[in-house]
């Protein structure tokens, strides 16, 4: 039933999300969270890998193993706004949450250091990426600055 909603509503990932990264080897960070569904509301456990600025999360870590594996997620924390924890709110003990303009998902790690290791480590990442894309933007910026003839 899961996966025939994914596929109807467009959650399935696209092979460009995740073209060219190989999340089986060395990653940033990985291991098992909890997450709640998007559309129905249950909690799944599920493995997930933080590599090259995107959180993927498979079924279990034989999923991940291998270079044909294929994710069941993808989120590029480029397009992520906030990470924090989330106990208050969901009124689950190492909850913690991710933001995006659209959407905010709810994860539950095994237990508090774990849940501030992920928070840190998609932090990091976020500011990684973001910061990356920012500087983009000042280079043409001065690019189109410099090209631009006086007035």
């Amino acid at each position: 039933m899961e996966n025939l909603w994914r596929s109807a509503t467009g959650q399935d990932p696209s092979p460009e999300d995740y073209k060219g990264i190989e999340f089986w080897s060395n990653p940033e960070r990985s291991g098992w969270l909890t997450k709640q569904g998007d559309y129905i509301k249950t909690w799944r456990r599920r493995w997930f890998v933080l590599k090259q600025g995107k959180l993927f999360w498979f079924k279990d870590p034989a999923d991940a193993a291998t270079s044909s594996a294929t994710p069941r997620g993808v989120i590029s924390v480029a397009n992520c706004l906030t990470v924090k924890g989330a106990e208050d709110l969901l009124h689950k003990p190492s909850a913690f949450e991710l933001s995006t303009p659209h959407s905010t998902m709810f994860f539950l790690a095994d237990s508090d250091k774990d849940k501030e290791d992920w928070i840190n480590s998609i932090g990091r990442a976020i500011v990684q990426h973001s910061r990356s894309l920012a500087d983009n933007e000042v280079l043409d910026y001065d690019n189109t600055a410099r090209n631009t003839p006086p007035a």
